[in-house]
Protein backbone atom coordinates (compact mmCIF):
# COMPACT_ATOMS: atom_id res chain seq x y z
CA UNK A 1 0.00 0.00 0.00
CA UNK A 2 1.18 3.43 -0.69
CA UNK A 3 2.06 5.91 2.24
CA UNK A 4 -1.21 7.48 2.62
CA UNK A 5 -3.48 4.32 2.67
CA UNK A 6 -0.73 3.12 5.29
CA UNK A 7 -1.32 6.66 7.13
CA UNK A 8 -4.80 6.06 7.00
CA UNK A 9 -4.75 2.41 8.47
CA UNK A 10 -1.97 3.36 10.92
CA UNK A 11 -3.44 6.91 12.35
CA UNK A 12 0.29 8.18 11.78
CA UNK A 13 0.49 11.13 8.89
CA UNK A 14 2.45 10.59 6.12
CA UNK A 15 5.13 13.23 7.28
CA UNK A 16 5.03 11.10 10.43
CA UNK A 17 5.86 7.96 8.96
CA UNK A 18 8.76 9.95 6.41
CA UNK A 19 10.19 11.19 9.97
CA UNK A 20 9.93 7.59 11.15
CA UNK A 21 11.57 6.29 8.13
CA UNK A 22 14.24 8.95 8.64
CA UNK A 23 15.42 7.96 12.32
CA UNK A 24 15.51 4.86 11.85
CA UNK A 25 11.86 4.05 14.23
CA UNK A 26 11.13 2.03 11.02
CA UNK A 27 12.66 0.92 8.53
CA UNK A 28 12.45 2.27 4.54
CA UNK A 29 9.54 1.17 2.91
CA UNK A 30 10.46 -0.80 -0.29
CA UNK A 31 9.94 1.46 -3.70
CA UNK A 32 7.71 0.40 -6.29
CA UNK A 33 8.99 0.93 -9.71
CA UNK A 34 7.17 3.87 -9.74
CA UNK A 35 9.41 5.31 -6.84
CA UNK A 36 6.38 5.77 -4.35
CA UNK A 37 6.83 3.58 -1.25
CA UNK A 38 4.94 0.27 -0.85
CA UNK A 39 4.35 -0.57 3.18
CA UNK A 40 2.42 -4.03 3.73
CA UNK A 41 0.60 -4.92 7.32
CA UNK A 42 3.79 -5.50 9.27
CA UNK A 43 4.77 -1.85 8.65
CA UNK A 44 1.45 -0.71 9.51
CA UNK A 45 0.93 -2.39 12.74
CA UNK A 46 4.41 -1.00 13.80
CA UNK A 47 3.08 2.21 12.34
CA UNK A 48 0.47 1.65 14.69
CA UNK A 49 2.34 0.81 17.93
CA UNK A 50 4.65 3.53 17.90
CA UNK A 51 1.75 6.15 17.56
CA UNK A 52 -0.01 4.83 20.28
CA UNK A 53 3.13 5.18 22.67
CA UNK A 54 3.26 9.01 20.86
CA UNK A 55 -0.42 8.98 22.51
CA UNK A 56 1.00 7.98 25.99
CA UNK A 57 3.74 10.08 25.95
CA UNK A 58 7.02 8.44 25.41
CA UNK A 59 9.10 10.07 23.27
CA UNK A 60 11.04 8.87 20.60
CA UNK A 61 14.21 6.96 22.52
CA UNK A 62 11.86 5.28 24.62
CA UNK A 63 9.38 3.98 21.41
CA UNK A 64 13.01 2.72 20.52
CA UNK A 65 13.64 0.77 23.20
CA UNK A 66 9.79 -0.06 23.95
CA UNK A 67 10.08 -1.32 20.11
CA UNK A 68 13.34 -3.35 20.44
CA UNK A 69 11.31 -5.08 23.91
CA UNK A 70 8.29 -5.90 21.40
CA UNK A 71 10.09 -7.50 19.15
CA UNK A 72 12.16 -9.42 21.88
CA UNK A 73 9.99 -12.85 23.04
CA UNK A 74 12.77 -13.62 25.70
CA UNK A 75 12.26 -9.84 26.89
CA UNK A 76 11.14 -9.29 30.78
CA UNK A 77 7.90 -7.62 31.12
CA UNK A 78 9.53 -5.97 34.48
CA UNK A 79 11.58 -3.87 31.97
CA UNK A 80 8.50 -3.03 30.19
CA UNK A 81 6.80 -2.07 33.28
CA UNK A 82 9.18 -0.34 34.66
CA UNK A 83 9.29 1.93 31.02
CA UNK A 84 5.80 2.61 31.92
CA UNK A 85 5.72 3.81 35.83
CA UNK A 86 8.91 5.83 34.70
CA UNK A 87 6.70 7.73 31.81
CA UNK A 88 3.42 7.67 34.46
CA UNK A 89 5.37 9.70 36.82
CA UNK A 90 7.11 12.27 34.27
CA UNK A 91 3.52 12.56 33.14
CA UNK A 92 1.87 13.12 36.80
CA UNK A 93 5.10 15.44 37.41
CA UNK A 94 3.82 17.50 34.20
CA UNK A 95 0.45 18.11 35.57
CA UNK A 96 1.58 19.22 38.73
CA UNK A 97 3.67 21.84 37.10
CA UNK A 98 0.79 22.36 34.56
CA UNK A 99 -1.91 22.82 37.44
CA UNK A 100 0.63 25.35 38.88
CA UNK A 101 0.67 27.54 35.88
CA UNK A 102 -2.67 27.46 35.55
CA UNK A 103 -3.71 28.32 39.02
CA UNK A 104 -0.97 30.87 38.87
CA UNK A 105 -3.05 32.42 35.59
CA UNK A 106 -6.26 32.43 37.56
CA UNK A 107 -5.34 34.08 39.84
CA UNK A 108 -2.92 37.42 37.94
CA UNK A 109 -6.21 37.05 36.17
CA UNK A 110 -8.42 37.99 39.32
CA UNK A 111 -6.10 40.20 40.09
CA UNK A 112 -6.56 42.18 36.99
CA UNK A 113 -9.04 44.90 36.82
CA UNK A 114 -9.50 44.04 32.61
CA UNK A 115 -10.87 47.73 32.13
CA UNK A 116 -8.87 50.93 29.90
CA UNK A 117 -6.68 51.61 32.48
CA UNK A 118 -2.69 50.34 31.75
CA UNK A 119 -1.89 48.82 35.56
CA UNK A 120 -1.91 45.52 34.93
CA UNK A 121 -0.91 42.82 37.66
CA UNK A 122 -0.04 39.94 34.53
CA UNK A 123 1.80 41.96 33.14
CA UNK A 124 3.39 43.05 36.12
CA UNK A 125 4.29 39.42 37.43
CA UNK A 126 5.58 38.39 33.48
CA UNK A 127 8.21 41.03 34.10
CA UNK A 128 9.31 40.08 37.26
CA UNK A 129 9.95 43.67 39.36
CA UNK A 130 7.89 46.54 39.50
CA UNK A 131 10.59 48.73 39.77
CA UNK A 132 11.12 49.25 36.04
CA UNK A 133 9.40 51.63 33.64
CA UNK A 134 8.63 49.45 30.59
CA UNK A 135 9.01 52.23 28.33
CA UNK A 136 12.93 52.02 29.93
CA UNK A 137 13.23 49.17 28.34
CA UNK A 138 12.69 49.75 25.08
CA UNK A 139 15.27 49.17 21.74
CA UNK A 140 16.00 52.39 20.27
CA UNK A 141 13.80 52.42 17.38
CA UNK A 142 10.90 50.31 18.03
CA UNK A 143 7.52 52.24 18.25
CA UNK A 144 7.53 52.13 22.52
CA UNK A 145 10.88 54.25 22.31
CA UNK A 146 9.05 56.74 19.59
CA UNK A 147 6.33 57.09 21.68
CA UNK A 148 8.54 57.74 24.57
CA UNK A 149 10.42 60.59 22.63
CA UNK A 150 7.56 61.47 21.02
Amino acid sequence: MKIGEAASASGVSERMIRHYEKIGLIAPAARRDSGYRDYDQPDVHRLRFIGRARDLGFPIEEIRTLLGLWQDRARSSADVKCLALARAAELRKKVRELDAMRRSLERLAAECHGDSHPDCPILDDLEGSEDVNPSELAEPGTRLEVERAG
